[in-house]
Parts: C-alpha cells; sequence; structure tokens
C-alpha cells in the first residue's frame, strides 16, 4: 500500500503538530462521502435527466415555434463541466482553505441559473441559463468535494470515489419520472423552481459537513502541482482508453428510447430501460472501485471493456424484444455505465511514478478526455444515422441503428488501451 503522502507532508511542518483523524472511517469520513454522493446526483444528475426538459420544450410554448439549439443545451452543460475539471481542479488544488467558499458560492450561481432559466422565453436564454450558468457554478459546486474525498479515503479510495460516482446513476433512474410528473402537472418554470429548491435544500447541508482532513497551511498554495506523470506512456494509455470509451458511453442512453419505438416496442420500454442501466450503472461503480482498491487498474478496465463488449454486440445487436433490450440495459449499466470508477485506480497507478502526484488532477484531466468523447459522439452518431439500414444484416444490426451499435461496440473495445500497455510492460 502507497503511503498517505498528506500525512507525510503534515508531520514535515513540525513534531509537535497534533495528530490527523484516522482514515477510510469515522464520522467525519462518513459524512464526507454523503455529501460527495449528494453533490455528484444533484450538479451531474440534473443535465443527465435533461432529455426530459428537451421532449416538454420541443411540443411547448414558448419554445415549440423554434425548437432550433434545445438539444444542444444539455450537451453544452456536460461540454463545459468535463472540459472546465482541470481549471476548477487546479484553483482548490491551490488554494484549499476555499474549497467550501468555492461550493458556496458554485450553489449560488447553480440555484440563480434555475430561477432565471425559469423565466425564459427563448432558446437563446436556456442555453445562458440552464446550459452555461448551471454548468459553471455546477463545477465550482462539486469538484471540491473530489479533494475532500481523496483526503479522507487512503486504501479504499476507489470504492469510496465509487459510491460518490453513483450518484449519477441514482438521478438517472430516479430523477426523470420526478421531472416528468413535475413538468406535466406544473409546467417547466414551476419544476426549476422547484428544483431551484430543491438543490439548495440539499447541498448547502453537504457543503458544511464536508470538512478538510489536512490542516491548511501557509506554504499549501506555493507547492508546485507535480505534471510529471503526463510525460510518460501510462497516463496516456489511460487517457486514450477513457476517450475511446467516452465515445460509446453516452451512446446507448441517447438512443434507447427512439430505437425501442423503432422497433415497435411499448412507449414504456425505452424508460424504463434507461432507468434499468442507471441502476445498474450504480453497481459499476461500485464494482469498478472493488476491483481497483484490489487488483491493478488494468484488471477493473478489462472486466468493464469485456462486459460492454457483449453487452453491445450480442445482446444490443440481436435485441428485438423487449427482455433483450433490458438485459442490455442492465449489463451495460455494469460494464460501461461505471466505467469512469476506476478513475481512481489510475492516479494510484501513476502515483507510482511520482509520490507528489494529486489524485484530484487526475480525475480532473480524465474529465476533460471524456468531455471530449461527449462532444464528438453527437455528431458522429447522427451521421452514422443517416447511412440508413444495413441491407442483408438482421436483428438489431438490420435497422437503422445498425451503425450506431457496431460503432458503440468497437469504440468500447478501444477503451482497453491501458490493458494493451500493461501486456507491453508500459504500465
Amino acid at each position: 500500500m502507497l503511503p498517505n503522502v498528506h500525512d507525510t507532508c503534515f508531520e514535515e511542518e513540525g513534531a509537535g503538530a497534533p495528530a490527523l483523524p484516522p482514515v477510510d472511517g469515522g464520522r467525519d469520513a462518513w459524512l464526507a462521502l454523503a455529501g460527495g454522493f449528494t453533490l455528484e446526483a444533484l450538479v451531474w444528475g440534473f443535465p443527465v435527466c435533461y432529455g426530459i426538459f428537451q421532449t416538454y420544450y420541443t411540443t411547448h410554448e414558448p419554445f415549440a415555434a423554434k425548437p432550433t439549439g434545445i438539444a444542444s443545451i444539455a450537451t453544452t452543460a456536460t461540454a463545459i463541466m468535463y472540459l472546465g475539471s482541470p481549471f476548477v481542479a487546479l484553483f482548490v488544488q491551490r488554494w484549499p482553505g476555499l474549497r467550501r467558499l468555492s461550493g458556496l458560492m458554485g450553489l449560488v450561481v447553480t440555484v440563480a441559473s434555475l430561477i432565471t432559466a425559469s423565466f425564459c422565453n427563448s432558446t437563446a436564454g436556456l442555453m445562458a441559463t440552464q446550459g452555461v450558468m448551471f454548468a459553471l457554478g455546477g463545477l465550482f459546486l462539486y469538484f471540491p468535494a473530489m479533494y475532500v474525498i481523496d483526503e479522507w479515503f487512503v486504501r479504499r479510495k476507489g470504492l469510496a470515489f465509487g459510491v460518490v460516482w453513483t450518484g449519477t446513476g441514482f438521478s438517472g433512474a430516479v430523477l426523470p419520472w420526478v421531472l416528468q410528473w413535475l413538468l406535466n402537472s406544473y409546467g417547466f418554470r414551476t419544476t426549476l423552481r422547484v428544483w431551484a429548491v430543491v438543490m439548495a435544500i440539499l447541498a448547502l447541508p453537504c457543503l458544511l459537513v464536508m470538512k478538510n482532513r489536512l490542516p491548511v497551511t501557509r506554504t499549501h498554495a506555493l507547492r508546485p502541482i507535480d505534471w510529471s506523470f503526463m510525460k510518460l506512456p501510462p497516463f496516456w494509455f489511460f487517457e486514450a482508453g477513457n476517450i475511446m470509451m467516452s465515445l460509446a458511453y453516452p451512446l446507448p442512453n441517447l438512443y434507447i428510447p427512439s430505437y425501442s419505438r423503432n422497433m415497435g416496442m411499448p412507449s414504456f420500454s425505452g424508460p424504463l430501460a434507461l432507468c434499468l442501466l442507471n441502476i445498474a450503472a450504480c453497481g459499476g461503480y461500485l464494482l469498478q472501485g472493488q476491483l481497483v482498491d484490489r487488483y491493478h487498474v488494468t484488471t477493473a478496465i478489462f472486466v468493464a471493456v469485456a462486459g460492454s463488449v457483449v453487452a453491445v454486440f450480442l445482446f444490443w445487436g440481436l435485441t428485438t424484444s423487449q427482455p433483450m433490450l433490458y438485459v442490455f440495459a442492465v449489463l451495460w449499466g455494469l460494464s460501461g455505465g461505471g466505467f469512469a470508477g476506476n478513475w481512481a485506480g489510475c492516479a494510484n497507478a501513476l502515483r507510482t511514478t511520482s509520490n507528489s502526484l494529486d489524485t484530484g488532477m487526475v480525475i480532473s484531466l480524465m474529465c476533460a478526455g471524456k468531455g471530449i468523447g461527449s462532444v464528438v459522439t453527437g455528431p458522429i452518431s447522427e451521421k452514422l444515422l443517416q447511412a440508413g439500414v444495413w441491407r442483408g444484416a438482421g436483428f438489431a444490426y438490420g435497422s437503422q441503428y445498425g451503425a450506431v451499435i457496431v460503432f458503440t461496440g468497437v469504440t468500447a473495445l478501444l477503451g482497453g488501451t491501458a490493458c494493451l500497455g500493461r501486456q507491453l510492460k508500459l504500465l
């Protein structure tokens, strides 16, 4: 087990320094974990469920008359949150004493974005508020939690981050039903205001109980950030696989509803499959977290990639009925849906080259890589759909989604580049 680098740094401050709280357990550690889970569910779960709003906006005034650009609101928000992660990580790493203030300011901006969006009458207004403003506030609200979790968990770090990231799966399974009911019953203006209140009520206690484990010293901000891991092959094997998997990751979520309709399944089959996928993704994050705590991270990556490839090519590709669709959703959630659960393991593997490596910075760079894939995969998948039906192919491969299915499976397979690097003795 690697030494606790943070404890070592603290001890150098002086022999008379008070003992640090224990890691991997205790009241404050569990409160930090609960807070991280809740912030994950609130900040990332909302854009994940944007499809509910998209359907509403495109079928109701004042947006139905000019729906152009509505579909880009969620992709803009997630792109900003993914690609902006390294910059926010750099800020909270350099000034750890400002983590709570950063979270509070982020909460104010996020709540204000939702309330302002509720008064919008144009797509441009929604883009500026529900898209850009929400994303910027969400970044500063959420990302300090990554550093708090990193301080409180050492031997069980992978599992801890896995628990936090299940928050997105939990929101993806529960929130669509709640938002759909609110939109149908009260409209988008009330729904956005209700969610703003919910965020304020749930997020504020999280910020108050998530304490730094390590004392903030005067010299902390002067410590240089170690970027040496970016000069070595292991990081780029991890990042390349992460980007390739991120090309596959959004596609089942994006196309399962329309695919199920195209195959003549009942209207509830798409939402039910998405619900099952997101529930299974919670298990996927926990599975990846457990694996990276016990084995080399490439073992966890191999399990996720193998499961993803089987799920896509065997179950999605051969799906013509509801049961097969639901089996695919569960298998994909457990494998590809929880792939990001190995990011903490990637940081641990990279730490063998540098004991001063910053876990939060590695995770932020993985987020940025996922953002690149998420931005690119939308236009690519649209072109693949335009390719039309594959003549002579059977099952789902013979539908207009055949090219999308193959693309998803191939990019998921390429998500295992780190396993290749391991075999080549490069990591």
